[in-house]
């Protein structure tokens, strides 16, 4: 299963990270694709921000490059922001404990590519590709297992121009 959305401003793509935020439980994992500069980390900073205004909250959500594992507890809900740029070994991502949190938590992942094995088969994949200076592609793509119908409205989500 799969679609494309297009964005052609920051503002669209903070649309879409409104419209997808909500839509967020315990046990989604969100994997993060695409070039350095793509958009990753500002998706992820855009829907983790949409969750920390339902309460009130107002905080930077800085990239965990360094860090490697942001956590927010918004409500009864966690997200955890993990980029895994910095790991060469899918060893290392053992080490970091994250599969608890794939069952625990609502999870954002950059170079999911990085997870080898461990990369849950349920997971949406969100690839980001540049098209223009302030235009990007997502495409939304998930295994035929994976129930994502949740998200179907994005679909018809009106950024510019969404395809099958």
């Amino acid at each position: 299963m799969q679609f494309t959305v297009t964005s052609n401003s920051p503002q669209a793509t903070q649309n879409l990270a409104d419209a997808l935020a909500p839509m967020l439980s315990i046990g989604d994992v969100l994997l993060l694709h695409g070039v350095v500069g793509a958009g990753k980390t500002d998706l992820a900073r855009k829907i983790i921000q949409n969750r920390m205004a339902k309460f009130d909250l107002l905080e930077d959500v800085p990239s965990p490059s360094f860090t490697l594992v942001q956590t927010y507890d918004l409500g009864e809900t966690q997200f955890v922001h993990i980029d895994l740029y910095r790991l060469s070994n899918p060893d290392e991502v053992y080490e970091l404990g994250i599969e608890q949190a794939f069952e625990e938590a609502v999870c954002l992942i950059e170079w999911p590519s990085r997870l080898g094995e461990i990369a849950p088969k349920s997971a949406l994949n969100i690839e980001i590709s540049i098209l223009g200076e302030t235009e990007r592609a997502f495409k939304f793509y998930w295994s035929r297992d994976a129930d994502w119908d949740k998200i179907s409205t994005l679909r018809k989500f009106n950024l510019g121009n969404t395809s099958e």
